[in-house]
């Protein structure tokens, strides 16, 4: 073979690797423009079509509630010591515009006391949300939540419900304070509420769904979860400070439903927001061991420590079609409680799975 042979097989590898090297890169530069033309053209629809925002409350077929679940999917229990729980010093104080009112109510209450017309509010110590923050685990990405409150008093809360109350400038504390955009951004003075929601299942697969009393001052008469407990800063607080809560959630299911914690599982399934009265909830679900309905129905005809608090216990399968029909029924679906379908559904999805739930909830929309 030539000199000049060798040459020109050699500068026409050459020239093939050079063509080799900028074909695949012209290739690449189309397949990632397409990639950015696709990816713009599903962006502008999505945000045409308005699904923009990353959040939107708990809705199933016609049933829209104002609970946006902030942390939980019901699949996995949020583990008690993943929950951290700090108490500040500094009580809540109302902006000068809402302390007014406040002092209305004090002084009402006061009256009523006095002239014996009816049994006065008592100012329970309560605890405020300052702010709720979630992580994950490092390793196997386990959900770690952070709440923060302060010190406040039922006074200041129901002054605080007033959210639609015209302050002197005309404007009101939802316009004033709150951005829907932003859901989880509000002052802690206007969220002076934090509950524990349970969702009770007794041994033979019946779930009990309370009504409120008609005398109770929060959702009276609206249909709820098996129990509600609210944060109470004179009972709950532990010898660190912060209230445990699955000890306050223990506390609700023995003044509710005169149950004790060797009756019963319990799981955290969540942390859910109503973003419209702005009341912060812990969603549970209990499982009781033995007790039946009937028996569970026995043990509180004898006796029940908050028995104001609810004034009927009915008793549903605990089945994915038959709790979707329920929480539909025409004569339910618009007086319940904005938080418990929420914990129902989430209770379902706990003990049967996402996608069987799903699936159940889908064919009884679809049959209405």
């Amino acid at each position: 073979m030539s000199g000049i042979d060798v040459g020109n097989g050699v500068l026409g590898a050459i020239l093939g690797v050079v063509f080799a090297t900028l074909f695949q890169q012209w290739t690449q530069d189309v397949w990632f423009r397409i990639r950015r033309r696709s990816a713009g053209v599903v962006r502008s629809l999505t945000y045409r079509e308005g699904a923009g925002r990353a959040w939107s409350t708990f809705s199933l077929g016609p049933l829209h509630t104002s609970a946006l679940v902030v942390e939980g999917d019901g699949d996995r229990a949020i583990a008690p010591e993943s929950v951290h729980v700090r108490v500040g010093a500094e009580e809540i104080e109302l902006p000068a515009d809402m302390a007014g009112w406040r002092a209305e109510i004090e002084a009402e209450e006061s009256r009523a006391e006095t002239a014996g017309d009816r049994a006065p509010v008592w100012n329970g110590a309560r605890y405020a949300v300052e702010g709720l923050e979630t992580t994950r685990t490092p390793l196997d990405e386990q959900p770690e939540v952070h709440l923060r409150l302060r010190p406040t008093d039922y006074y200041t809360f129901l002054a605080a419900q007033q959210l639609d109350r015209r302050m002197p400038d005309g404007s009101t504390p939802r316009s004033r304070y709150l951005d829907t955009e932003r859901p989880l951004e509000a002052p802690a003075f206007l969220q002076c509420s934090f509950a524990v929601n349970i969702a009770v299942v007794t041994a033979d697969h019946l779930l009990a769904v309370s009504r409120r009393g008609d005398r109770v001052r929060s959702a009276p008469g609206l249909w709820n979860s098996s129990v509600n407990e609210g944060l109470a800063r004179n009972i709950d607080a532990t010898a660190l400070g912060a209230p445990d809560l699955h000890a306050v959630a223990r506390r609700g299911m023995r003044e509710e439903m005169a149950l004790e914690p060797h009756e019963y599982t319990l799981a955290l399934l969540a942390f859910v927001l109503d973003v419209e009265r702005r009341q912060w909830s812990a969603h549970f679900y209990a499982r009781l061991k033995d007790m039946t309905g009937d028996q569970l129905q026995s043990r509180m005809s004898r006796g029940v420590a908050d028995r104001w608090e609810h004034q009927t216990v009915e008793y549903v399968p605990f089945r994915s079609a038959d709790v979707t029909r329920y929480l539909l029924r025409p004569d339910r679906i618009h007086r319940w409680a904005p938080l418990a379908p929420a914990l129902f559904h989430l209770a379902l999805v706990h003990v049967h799975g996402r996608a069987s739930v799903e699936r159940a909830e889908a064919q009884a929309v679809r049959r209405l």
